[in-house]
């Protein structure tokens, strides 16, 4: 990886940069590799008895991952690092190019369930200030990623507005290039989502589901396959191999009036990757991409997938009136995904 990686940085500071901190996060990743594979044989097992800032209870693992993510940050040119389980962004190297916002361990509740979990990363240039640089679009990002932990572990990564993919050689313990340029299939008639929440979706997604499931009796004319793991990375790798859509909508939920996924490092870093392997990401009415966090830690809906499924889960949006008004709405904006 590293040679792949390294021989067009020689002379792009900004981008050699982010390649040290593609590898350092590597390095760590490898290791955390290790570590889930053990699984209760490295007591990583239950709940920590902690919370992180949104909440949700803190398992051993999440503790364990986002403490070797943020030590090899430290080796790294990074000036901050924002981690879902630490409230507000750690200070690094204040003269340092990059910030990054990071998920060390995605989906942790899977693992008693021996189901792939993640690692998403976001790398930002630094703006004025680190502080501000987590309030930029997700346009500003440089580079995003994601190391999937299951039968293999694959780092994902987006980086000079390309998608590859990179699986670990155990025996080496490096990161081997594995494919290269991925690009999502345009017409896989396959959709992803919790459809035990139905009864408290939007009339949009609701009705985009129905489509679906009438199949070749239906509007859309063709038969479709329902998936739903339950791990964001899991489902982002199958759809950048297989294509379709994944849908974690906003529901009538305490909790999830907008929406679950974490903005800043999930859906934006994930949304990089869609759109640079040509598929796309909205939250139903606006493009990922465009959003700017209002606070560090905050929730957003998120589709992701094909161009044209993303697309059209956008249109049923736009023909109701939003689940919930939001007077600061860059989230319910009414504008197109593709205007």
């Amino acid at each position: 990886m590293r040679a792949y990686l390294e021989w067009p940085a020689e002379h792009n500071p900004m981008r050699a940069a982010t390649v040290a901190v593609v590898e350092a996060l590597a390095g760590a990743a490898v290791e955390l590799a290790q570590t889930i594979a053990a699984g209760s044989i490295a007591g990583i097992g239950g709940e920590s008895g902690g919370v992180n800032p949104d909440g949700d209870r803190q398992r051993t693992i999440d503790i364990v991952a986002d403490r070797l993510m943020r030590e090899a940050l430290r080796t790294a040119p990074v000036a901050a690092v924002l981690s879902e389980e630490a409230e507000l962004p750690e200070t690094l190297d204040v003269d340092a190019p990059l910030c990054v916002a990071i998920d060390p361990l995605d989906g942790s509740a899977n693992l008693e369930n021996n189901i792939s979990i993640g690692t998403i990363f976001s790398i930002r240039p630094k703006a004025y200030d680190a502080l501000s640089t987590f309030f930029e679009p997700g346009t500003a990002q440089c580079a995003a990623g994601c190391f999937i932990y299951g039968p293999q572990t694959v780092l994902v990564l987006a980086l000079d507005q390309c998608v590859d993919c990179f699986t670990l050689d155990p025996r080496r313990g490096e990161f081997v290039l594995t494919g290269r340029d991925l690009q999502v299939p345009p017409d896989t008639p396959e959709f992803a989502i919790n459809a035990s929440n139905r009864r408290h979706w939007s009339s949009a997604v609701r009705s985009y589901v129905d489509q679906c499931i009438a199949g070749a009796n239906g509007e859309r004319g063709e038969d479709f396959n329902m998936r739903w793991i339950g791990s964001l990375v899991a489902e982002a790798y199958r759809i950048l191999l297989r294509g379709g859509v994944f849908l974690y909508p906003a529901d009538a939920r305490q909790g999830y009036r907008e929406g679950r996924l974490r903005l800043l490092y999930e859906a934006h870093p994930i949304a990089l990757i869609m759109e640079w392997a040509g598929g796309a990401a909205s939250n139903g009415r606006s493009r990922i991409l465009e959003l700017s966090a209002r606070t560090l830690h905050q929730r957003v809906p998120l589709i992701m997938g094909s161009t044209r499924a993303v697309r059209d889960v956008d249109a049923h949006h736009l023909t109701v009136e939003p689940l919930f008004e939001s007077s600061d709405a860059p989230l319910f904006a009414r504008r197109g995904l593709f205007r």
